[in-house]
């Protein structure tokens, strides 16, 4: 569950005048076909050759591929032929390598955009074929250590003969976002990817598919095959990625349109091919790390204040309720279902965007950005974006390294195998989305209440539309359940500070020895409900 590599924190600014792609395009595709065979592989196991160099690419190009892969039995790729001198870096080592400012791929053309191959190494063996779309053909890009400043690592060199290389895991992307250039997207491992909007940092992962998270059988993780970037064609335009996926259960084929900005906008649009039945499929998956925050320190013994990439998962239902379940770094693994059919849309977000949240001066958690996710049309299958549930996982972790909390839409029906399903989706990735003329809730905090057992939680909420044009609080209805466990009667407080235009709610809970409470607080105002509802899951 863990993506380890957080590129940012010790990237170095890369100045962009001046840059070409000297000599990174080229290399016979077949050299590129024969470096994805799996190890001792036949001719016949072996998936489908990718493009040739010089081949007419379209956007019927990567589904067609998909389908090929689909259409035939799943054959593993080799993940044991990273060199040595690659595969024992440490993460510092494996970070330093970048390439060098003047070799970027685009770099200092027009549109804006530049591109940076990642090499294999360190925790990433999957091997990923990265080919540039120019003028309607596939180019695909070679191997040459010496475009890359090594930080002091043995780059080796491409086997003379064979064209066999040490390959690629993916690619980072820089963009002019505003009037400066900077870390924009990275793809890298498994089927994961990261956009950072306006200023922002990289923190939560996206994960193109999801296939039994969490699940008793395991977890199967279907990986990037290929990735082909197109050129853009004038300034302001987005960057359109194509990438093939493939996996034991289904391949895939993904068609992301990224536009950056202050909040970075992904459309997407796959085609999905079943091998097998599938009845653990998540869709607009995505991942972050929590590990201690104001409502929770278990075994913190921190200097810091916080450390999390989100401080909770954000839904709006398909009825239009707009819920608030700040997420946690639990004792024991942690399954929340949230039933809907048709959600409007849903997220993990971090709200907290004050230095002082988190008092870290080696990474500024308050800069990393939301992921908001849109649910669009589906066909092959009924309901994919119907009936079914939010997901929320939430696992133990004792690092910030670790993305211990993930979240996914996970529909109810199974998709049969041999099937073609369609569908698309948006994200936004920068600040939260707007949830309509509601409070929010603006934090959460709980400790130890009056006696033991019992808990003490503050919550709250702020907007304008808790107080009347003179100041005061407009007349309020608490809505506040628990279940199992029981609310103590008589500590139930409100907090009214109209300078924040925030209310605040303290109670307290009596567990009675469960091992789980869940809790439901919202704030109405004749009889109509005016904030969001807070949900939260107490656990030991």
């Amino acid at each position: 569950m863990t993506h380890p590599t957080d590129l940012t924190r010790h990237a170095r600014s890369l100045p962009q005048a001046g840059l070409s792609r000297r000599g990174l395009i080229g290399a016979a595709a077949s050299g590129v076909a024969l470096a994805l065979l799996p190890a001792g592989a036949s001719a016949q196991e072996a998936a489908p050759a990718l493009p040739a160099a010089g081949s007419p690419f379209s956007d019927a190009t990567v589904p067609d591929l998909a389908r090929a892969y689909g259409n035939r039995p799943f054959a593993a790729l080799a993940t044991d032929d990273v060199p040595e001198s690659l595969k024992s870096l440490s993460r510092e080592q494996y970070e330093a390598i970048r390439i060098r400012p003047n070799d970027l791929i685009w770099g200092g053309e027009p549109h804006g955009f530049a591109l940076e191959p990642l090499l294999r190494g360190f925790y990433y063996t999957d091997r990923v074929a990265l080919f540039l779309v120019e003028d309607g053909v596939v180019r695909p890009v070679s191997y040459d250590p010496a475009r890359y400043d090594s930080g002091g690592a043995a780059l080796p060199e491409a086997a003379k003969g064979t064209g066999t290389t040490p390959g690629f895991s993916g690619i980072r992307i820089r963009a002019k976002v505003g009037e400066a250039h900077q870390d924009f997207a990275i793809f890298q491992g498994a089927c994961f990817f990261r956009l950072a909007g306006l200023d922002q940092i990289f923190g939560v992962n996206g994960r193109a598919l999801m296939l039994r998270p969490a699940d008793a059988r395991g977890e199967e993780f279907p990986r990037w095959r290929a990735l082909f970037i197109e050129r853009p064609k004038a300034p302001g335009a987005p960057l359109v990625i194509h990438g093939l996926i493939d996996s034991e259960s289904l391949a895939a084929a993904f068609r992301l349109e990224l536009t950056p900005g202050e909040t970075a906008n992904a459309a997407i649009q796959a085609t999905l091919v079943t091998r097998k039945q599938i009845d653990h499929l998540g869709l607009g998956g995505m991942q972050a790390p929590f590990l201690f925050g104001p409502h929770d320190r278990r075994g913190a013994d921190d200097a810091r204040a916080a450390v999390y990439a989100a401080s909770g998962l954000q839904i709006r239902n398909g009825g239009g309720e707009a819920i608030w379940r700040p997420v946690r770094n639990p004792e024991t693994l942690q399954i929340s279902s949230f039933v809907d059919t048709g959600p409007k849309g849903f997220g993990l977000i971090q709200r907290d965007r004050a230095f002082e949240t988190f008092q870290d001066d080696a990474h500024p958690w308050e800069r990393t950005p939301s992921l908001w996710v849109e649910p669009g049309e589906a066909t092959g299958v009924e309901g994919l974006w119907g009936e079914g549930a939010v997901t929320l996982i939430e696992i133990p972790s004792d690092a910030e390294i670790n993305e211990n909390v993930i979240a996914y839409w996970r529909p109810k029906a199974p998709v049969p195998a041999g099937t073609e399903i369609r569908l698309g989706y948006r994200q936004a990735w920068g600040r939260e989305p707007e949830i309509g003329p509601i409070a929010r809730v603006s934090g959460t905090r709980s400790g130890r209440g009056g006696a033991d057992p019992r808990r003490l939680f503050m919550v709250d909420f702020t907007g304008d539309i808790l107080f009347t044009p003179e100041g005061k609080a407009v007349p309020l209805e608490t809505v506040l359940i628990a279940g199992p466990g029981k609310l103590v009667e008589g500590a139930t407080r409100w907090y009214v500070r109209p300078d924040r235009r925030t209310v605040r709610v303290a109670f307290e809970l009596d567990p009675a020895g469960a091992k789980a409470c869940e809790l439901r607080l919202a704030l109405k105002t004749e009889g109509r409900q005016i904030t969001e509802t807070w949900l939260y899951r107490w656990t030991p």
